[in-house]
């Protein structure tokens, strides 16, 4: 592929950082630990030989657990960092939407701090003031644009922030989950905005744990796990291989799970029962469109547990396309509450019912409130099949009404 086909090319890249075993506290402590040989800091290699390239015109996913090397990537591809070895060519102009917000001042107003903001992005005053109404509309702050910025919360700062980095009208976008803030229907406006972008044929570069947003916007993408790329081609399969990454890893040990990061184990709760169930709380298999739809799962604890995380995750059969991730701790804002063991608890999650005609599989599971180790797991628990629908896309609405009841 010749290089007007592509945006970003990334040829035999890497990066390390060193990190201090302990801190220096003076120049003569330092000079002894050099002339003595010893090492002060550990080699941590982020980034290890990885090449890629990217199309122009396509959105392209970075996808990885925690601590697997995106977000150095992303900081790479921005020119944030040097890369210790490889090539980079980005073949156009380039906005990064990387830690949104850097560069406000928390003791000027939101006002004032959209004109500095765009000030560092390249835009005159003259620019920021046709575009002003546009950002704080966008945003949705107009009764906020007076205060400090000091008294935002932080998800008021990256909604502005990001407001104003999409005036840049860059060839190439890198995002680094923005999504993870503001309500649904400000998420819907980023969304609309991405689909603005992805008609216009711009390129962008996202990285995001959402696997929702990635499957619905992304052509293609990578996996990145210890710092190397173990997948890469279309964004079902490099999401199908990530799922494998985050829930297949087992070990003989929890503490070791913990660790080494999510992993499955059934000796703290077991789900006994995934339920499908209609208005009458009546087991059922077939539904109309439109029809309320319950699904109840029912779990068990082996042992004593504080504030795990409970939740299950829709695909349609066929296409092995997520629909629907929930958990409690979206929905209710907590985990649930510490369980003893022999406790029983049973989750209901109630469906609005706008899915296209097809089979719905259903993906139970329960994790440590960190998310880091997965007490169980039941990828194929029940399924349902909806007819009648006159609905062109697969969608569900955003008002999941989740609600957990306790048996003891």
């Amino acid at each position: 592929m010749n290089n007007q086909e592509n945006a970003i090319i990334v040829k035999n890249l890497s990066k390390s950082f060193r990190l201090p075993h302990e801190k220096i506290s003076g120049v003569k402590q330092g000079v002894i630990k050099l002339f003595s040989g010893e090492r002060g800091f550990e080699e941590q290699k982020v980034l290890k030989n990885i090449s890629f390239e990217i199309k122009k015109g396509e959105f392209f996913g970075i996808v990885g657990r925690n601590g697997s090397g995106k977000s150095t990537l992303l900081k790479i591809l921005a020119g944030i960092y040097a890369p210790d070895s490889g090539d980079i060519a980005v073949l156009g102009s380039l906005t990064p939407f990387i830690e949104l917000g850097v560069g406000f001042n928390p003791e000027l107003s939101g006002r004032e701090n959209v004109f500095l903001n765009g000030a560092l992005l390249g835009f005159s005053r003259k620019e920021m003031t046709n575009m002003y109404n546009e950002i704080v509309e966008f945003a949705e702050l107009e009764k906020f644009m007076d205060q400090k910025l000091k008294n935002y919360s932080s998800g008021m700062q990256v909604r502005l922030a990001f407001s104003i980095a999409i005036q840049a009208k860059s060839d190439i976008l890198l995002i680094d989950e923005v999504l993870a803030v503001g309500d649904s229907a400000f998420q819907q406006k980023c969304f609309d905005y991405f689909q603005t972008l992805k008609k216009g044929g711009r390129t962008v570069v996202l990285v995001s744990h959402d696997r929702n947003s990635l499957e619905r916007f992304c052509d293609r993408g990578v996996l990145i796990d210890n710092g190397e790329i173990t997948s890469f081609g279309s964004i079902k399969q490099v999401l199908r291989e990530y799922s494998e990454v985050v829930l297949g890893q087992i070990s003989n040990s929890p503490q070791e799970e913990v660790k080494q990061g999510p992993s499955i184990s059934k000796n703290y709760v077991e789900i006994k029962k995934t339920q499908v169930l209609n208005h009458d709380k009546v087991p059922q298999r077939k539904f109309n469109y439109g029809e309320k739809i319950f699904v109840e799962v029912s779990l068990k604890a082996r042992k004593d547990i504080h504030n795990p995380i409970a939740g299950i995750t829709v695909w349609e059969k066929h296409t092995q396309r997520a629909l629907l991730a929930t958990n409690t701790l979206i929905e209710e804002n907590k985990s649930l509450s510490s369980l003893k063991k022999g406790d029983e608890i049973t989750i209901s999650l109630e469906l609005p019912n706008n899915f296209n005609d097809g089979e719905f599989i259903i993906e139970p599971a329960i994790a440590n409130e960190s998310a880091t180790v997965f007490y169980d797991q039941v990828p194929n628990a029940n399924s349902f099949i909806i007819s009648g629908s006159n609905n062109p896309h697969s969608l569900l609405s955003s008002e999941n009404k989740l609600k957990i009841e306790i048996i003891r």
